[in-house]
C-alpha cells in the first residue's frame, strides 16, 4: 500500500465516524497538520504515528516484510 492510499483510508474511516481533523488530532496526540499532510498522501508518517491513529479509527496495522532475492 503507498503513503497516498493509506491517507486515503485513513481519511474514508475518520469521515465514516464522523470526525474532523481537529478530533483526531486532540484523541490521538497527532496534529491536525500531521493528519492533512498523510491524509493528502504528502506525509511521510512513523509507524508510531500510524498506530496511534489507527488506534483512535480502530483499524488494526499488519506489517508485511517482503523476502528478499
Amino acid at each position: 500500500m503507498t503513503i497516498s492510499e493509506m491517507g486515503k483510508l485513513l481519511k474514508f474511516r475518520r469521515e465514516f465516524l464522523n470526525l474532523r481533523q481537529e478530533d483526531l488530532a486532540e484523541m490521538s496526540g497527532i496534529t491536525s497538520r500531521t493528519i492533512h499532510l498523510i491524509e493528502t498522501g504528502t506525509g511521510n508518517p512513523s509507524f508510531e504515528t500510524l498506530e496511534k491513529l489507527a488506534t483512535v479509527l480502530g483499524i488494526e496495522l499488519m506489517l508485511q516484510v517482503k523476502k528478499s532475492n
